[in-house]
């Protein structure tokens, strides 16, 4: 396992109108096992999700972000280009049921700290909202 940091910058466009966008840089573990990159860093308290860990499954095609707390909740969101998947998403409110449609993917992430990747999505909060985000995790300064 190794330590990098690592900046995500996520944003969020609703009816084609508001853009908002929320860039947080932390510290996180690197590994590799089967071909198959993860990062797990601590959620802050800028994310609103303190004490929950994130879990980033980072295969050349696709991206599983896993989130838990110390209580065992947890929720899980998928992104392959071009498919759709369902799920329910815990938030500090209460469970949602949501569907991800991944518009673009791509991910040049190394074992060794260097690249990115970059997911564009429709997501719809059944009952609550529709949008789209945009998601950039990239490797700061020298992680090797």
């Amino acid at each position: 396992m190794k330590d990098v940091t690592i900046k995500i910058v996520g944003k969020h466009v609703h009816d084609n109108v508001d853009e908002e966008q929320m860039e947080l840089i932390t510290e996180a573990q690197l590994y590799e096992r089967n071909g198959v990159l993860y990062l797990i860093y601590e959620e802050s308290e800028f994310t609103g999700m303190q004490g929950v860990k994130t879990r980033l499954r980072l295969a050349p095609d696709s991206l599983k972000l896993s989130r838990s707390n110390d209580n065992g909740a947890g929720s899980e969101m998928r992104f392959e280009k071009g498919k759709r998947f369902e799920n329910r998403y815990h938030t500090p409110m209460g469970p949602v049921d949501i569907e991800i449609l991944t518009n673009e993917f791509e991910n040049s992430m190394t074992a060794e700290g260097t690249g990115k990747v970059y997911v564009d999505y429709s997501i719809s909060l059944k009952g609550l909202t529709e949008g789209r985000s945009k998601l950039d995790i990239e490797f700061m300064g020298d992680n090797r």
